[in-house]
Formats: structure tokens, sequence, C-alpha cells
């Protein structure tokens, strides 16, 4: 085969492709520049899919430009272009599908590389980010409806989105949402409580109960600490907190500390011992309960499981059951994320900020937005700057932008032993605490849950702690995405959850799936009979926070961790 995959077709369709391909690969070396990006150009293509691809091009090109009349008069699917502007002006209707076109073919040679599976995610990854960064939405010199607005505001617009773009290079971020409209602890993180616990890695916050007798062990909610726990309490009518308070749970939070410089040396051992475990033991003090319920949520789920096995490798077994949110415990399908981990990137975060140093919360903010870049960064460009627009409000984009710095200690050893070498799951390979971990010994009843639609956490990954954990297990499916599934209260009667009525947990979830039974809406009420199993008696609801003066009240929840930006920390 032809060593030069362009070699032959690019002469048969517009220059720009060729341009467009070495710049994309460029994309996947980016520390190797434009000479080793034009090196890299000997990937291998399959050459029936190319010239399929080559007809197919320059028959829809053809169409469209000997047909542009009729080709702007046909709808535009994509939502980019879907304003009557782009349609009543052919020139922009003609630029829009040509651009769709374009993106389409370039989608098609990622589709037609012949390589490994992750190259070739990382190269379908690349074609998704500069077809999306060159869609002519994004410019105002190609954008009908901007200009439309333009005119219409006298300049306004643009003089609006001038001003938003200067307004967000000083806030250091994107706005996707009418921040001037939440204010954490006043309309966001309400549910009343208190801080009864700190320490340098975190707050602990005690609920006030909402029922006159409540569950004798309380139960503790590990949220990741990657972003802040107000996602379990964002607003009242769809606070997965108040719920539970609701329930009859006696219920506590980890509310992480925003990381400062004071933090940059922390490992993940100081966050397994001095958090996760702490808190246990806090709560159980507190409760005066010899076990507690406990629930993480994401990473915080990761870290659950991480602190009861070194628990349990002490002989320890301080949890009555464990609820596992969107949790990755098996990292060997990582969904998406996995493009960015691999040796060289693991050994350079490991020089960077192995021994100490931040990772920002903005790049952590950033790499997430840009899974989705149309729906997670351009809109809110062409919105914002475009057409000088205010986005709305909306709870769960503010807590979005709501960044988190990691320590670089933490974050490079998470993922050289858990991303990159699954240690988790191999019984004894991994130390935590000085311990020998082995998910097996975690006998309690567990709760897994996992969102069909997640991109971070993929369902089959969700469904693969089933396969580890070495008590009773219950999975539950819900439908959505790794955010938007989780919090999705009953009184919205929204989405669907599936549930298996026996305890068979085959290796693959498409086994499971084939003897499950789809329920409407949210799965927090199946979670909140589970769970109350698991409580033990009802006692009466105590009438203060904390317990004596060791654990008295510090300051009303939300606490003082939760408002700290990680722009100041930086």
């Amino acid at each position: 085969m032809n060593s030069d995959p362009l070699r032959g077709f690019t002469p048969q369709i517009p220059q720009i492709f060729s341009q467009q391909w070495g710049q994309i690969l460029g994309m996947l070396q980016p520390a190797a520049g434009a000479k080793a990006a034009a090196s890299a150009a000997p990937l291998r293509f399959d050459p029936q899919k190319l010239l399929q691809l080559q007809q197919q091009y320059q028959c829809e090109l053809t169409r469209l430009l000997s047909h542009s009349g009729e080709a702007a008069a046909e709808p535009l699917k994509d939502k980019r272009f879907a304003a009557d502007s782009w349609r009543s002006q052919p020139g922009a209707a003609l630029m829009a599908q040509v651009y769709l076109l374009n993106a389409r073919t370039l989608q098609g040679m990622a589709d037609a590389l012949q390589a490994d599976e992750k190259t070739c995610r990382r190269v379908r990854f690349a074609v998704e980010q500069w077809s999306a960064a060159l869609a002519p939405s994004n410019s105002l010199a190609f954008n009908p409806e901007a200009q439309q607005k333009l005119l219409a505001s006298q300049g306004a617009s643009l003089a609006k989105g001038i001003s938003n773009l200067l307004h967000d290079m000083r806030q250091g971020h994107l706005s996707m949402t009418d921040e001037s409209r939440f204010e954490v602890g006043r309309n966001m993180a309400t549910t009343e409580g208190a801080v009864v616990f700190e320490n340098e890695f975190l707050q602990l916050i005690e609920y006030k109960p909402l029922t006159d007798e409540v569950f004798e062990r309380p139960l503790l909610l590990v949220p990741p600490c990657i972003n802040k726990y107000y996602i379990l309490d964002l607003q009242p009518e769809n606070s997965l907190i108040r719920h539970a308070i609701a329930q009859g749970q006696r219920t506590f939070v980890i509310s992480w500390r925003n990381p400062d410089a004071s933090l940059a040396e922390a490992t993940w051992d100081d966050y397994i011992e001095k958090a996760v475990i702490k808190a246990i033991e806090t709560v159980r003090e507190i409760g005066g309960s010899e076990q507690i319920n406990t629930l993480g949520f994401c990473v915080g789920g990761t870290m659950l499981a991480t602190a009861l096995s070194v628990l349990a490798a002490r002989g320890e077994s301080p949890a009555a059951s464990a609820t596992l949110l969107t949790t990755l415990l098996d990292f060997s399908d990582t969904g998406i994320l996995d493009i960015f981990i691999d040796e060289p990137m693991v050994q350079f975060r490991e020089w960077q900020m192995g021994r100490g140093g931040l990772l920002k919360g903005q790049e952590l903010a950033s790499t997430f937005s840009f899974l989705r870049p149309n729906e997670l960064v351009w809109n809110y460009v062409v919105g914002n700057y475009l057409q000088g627009e205010t986005p709305p409000p909306f709870d769960l984009l503010y807590w979005n932008s709501d960044a988190t710095n990691l320590p670089g200690p933490f974050y490079a050893w998470y993922l050289r032993n858990l991303y990159l070498e699954n240690k988790l799951v191999q019984p004894g390979a991994l130390k935590v605490c000085g311990q020998a971990l082995d998910l097996s010994q975690l006998d309690m009843p567990v709760y897994i849950y996992g969102s069909r639609e997640d991109h971070i956490v993929p369902v089959d990954a969700a469904y693969a702690s089933t396969q580890h954990v070495g008590g009773p297990r219950r999975f539950v499916m819900g439908a959505s995405g790794h955010i938007a599934g989780v919090i999705n209260p009953p009184a919205k009667k929204k989405r669907s959850h599936w549930i298996r009525d026996d305890d068979h947990y085959p290796e693959r979830l498409g086994d499971w799936l084939a003897g499950a039974r789809e329920y409407p809406g949210s799965w927090w009420d199946d979670w909140s009979e589970w769970l109350a199993q698991q409580g033990g008696s009802k006692v009466a609801a105590p009438q203060r926070y904390g317990r004596g003066a060791a654990f008295a009240e510090i300051e009303p929840a939300p606490g003082r961790y939760v408002r700290q930006k990680a722009a100041a920390n930086g």
C-alpha cells in the first residue's frame, strides 16, 4: 500500500483537505510542531473507503455547486444553521452545506484510517475539534444571523459581545450561564445544616433532619474532589441531599477544600487517610453508630471504595453499605478520556507535578467542555460574543463553571495507577496507606448506578464494578448522561431506569440488560427503598448538630471551603 495516505487522493478534491489533515495530525502531537506533524502523515488508510469517499464528495459537491438555489432551500438539520437567515441568503446556505460536506468527508477519512483503536479514536477526536472550530457560524464575517442582529441593533450587539469577551477574559473562563443570578448559600446549596468538622482537606457538613425520626445509621456522601459538592444540592427541587434527608436519613457530606499552594504536595494517600477515612470515623463518632451508610459519586466513588478497601485490609468494617454513582473501579474502559492517557502523557504529568504543584481547575474544566465542543464551547462563543447575548441562568452550568484545583501528586498518582495501569481491580497490586487492596473484601451491600449516555464513565465501565465487589449487589442503569442521569428528581417524572428482578450479574452489561426491565422516571425512589433496608432502626432525630464539644457547630452550611474559587488559589 502507498505509504502516503493522501497521494492520489488530494489532487482530485480541494487542496484544503491535505492542509487540514496535516493540522489535525499536528493536534495529536502538539509538542512536535508542524514538521513532526508532516512526518506523521504516513498513516495508512483503507483505499476502498477513500475511493468511495472521493466519489461521494465529488458527486455531492457538484450537486451543490450546480444546483445552488435548490441546495439553499434544503433544510439544514444542524442546529448551528437552524435560523431562517441561513436559508434566506443563498450564499450562506451554500457555505453551510459545503462546510457540512467537508466535515463529513474529514470524518470519513478518519473512519478510513487503518491503525490501532486508540489512534483511530484520537484522530476522530481531533477531526471533531477541528471541524467544530472551523464552522462558518463561529465567524461574524460568515454568520448571517449575527450580521442581521448587528444591523438591527445598530452595532449594540457587537459592543455587548466585546464587553462579554472582556468580562470572560477577566474571569478566566467562558460564560455558560448568567453567573450573576447564582450565589452559593443564597440560591445554591441552601439545604440547612452546619459544618461540624474541618481539616486542611475538607469540611464535614451535617444537615438538619426533616423528619421526627431518622435511621440509626448515618449516611455519608463523598462527592468528587474535582468538583464542588453542591452538584448534590443545587436547589431544593433537584437536591439529592435534601431528598435523602426527607427519607429519614441523617445525612453528612464532604465539602472539599479548593487546593492552593499549601496542598501542592498532597497525595492520593493523604486524601484517603486524612479525608475519606477521617470523615467516616467522624460520622461514626457523631452518630454514635458502629456502622454507617456511604455514597460516592464519580471520583468520590473511587476514593470511597479505596478507603473502604484500606479499612477492610486493616480488619475494619465501618460501612453497612456503599452506593457508587457513575464510578470507575475498573479502568479498562474509560470512554473518550482514554484518548488523553498513555505512557508519555503520564510521564509528562509526573515530571511536571508529580512531586508538587497544582493542576489548575480551569484546565480540567476546559478539557471536559471540549469533549462536547459544539454544545459546551462554540455555541457560547457565538451567542456571547458574535450576538452579544447573555446566556440564560442554569444552575447546573453555574456549578460546572465553578472550577476546582487538584494537587499535582494526587493527580499524577491517579493517572498512573488507575487510568493507565488499572491496578485497583488487581488484588494486591495496589498499596494505599500501607495496605494492599482487594476489592473483593468489600462484602457489604453495594448499590451501583450507571448512566446510559455517560461519556465520562461509560455505563459498561460502571457495570463492571459488579464483577469486583464481594458483597450483595444491585445495579441500576439510568437514562441520560454523567450528571443529568444522576440529578434526576422523581417529581420531574423524566427519563427512565432499568433494573433486573434477580441477582444475576453476568460479565457483560448486554447480557444483564437482556433480563432487565425499564421503569419510567427517576431511580431515586428505588435507591431510597434499598437504602432504608440498610439504615437499621428508627431513632429520634437529633436536636443539635455534631456531638459535644469535640464536634460542635463551626459555621452554618454551606461553609467556607465551597466558596473558595480556583482562580484565587491559582
